[in-house]
């Protein structure tokens, strides 16, 4: 029998890395997160981040060797809460972005489930 567990919020996910894009989004579904919107492009996240309705971003850094600041611009804008995701630590995230929530690669499930409860609160 598996348990229930409770609706927390909607997430918009962008990794390129199809892979880890599937180990994130099931660690959110096991967590009680809804993925809303999924990219591995840089275009096809900018389309989502105008568009898609979410509660928190996660943001690979890199999506295929373009950096995924435009993309945190947009939200940002938007006033939602984002986290990035990077294997290289803060040195990876631009230095205009790294006063925001930075979750070094590879992570738990509970650094991740602590990281967005944060952003969230902190973006209420």
């Amino acid at each position: 029998m598996t348990a229930l567990v409770p609706r927390r919020g909607s997430v918009f996910l962008v990794e390129d890395e199809v892979m880890i894009r599937m180990m994130v989004a099931e660690m959110l579904e096991d967590l009680g997160y809804t993925i809303v919107a999924e990219a591995g492009e840089l275009a096809d996240a900018m389309r989502l981040a105008q568009s898609a309705r979410f509660d928190v971003a996660i943001l690979d850094v890199n999506v295929n060797g373009k950096v995924v600041t435009p993309v945190a611009h947009v939200i940002e804008e938007r006033g939602l809460p984002y986290i990035f995701t990077t294997g290289y630590g803060a040195q990876g995230v631009p230095e205009e972005f790294r006063d925001r929530p930075i979750l070094q690669k590879p992570f738990q499930m509970d650094t991740l489930a602590r990281m967005i409860e944060t952003a969230i609160r902190t973006a209420a």
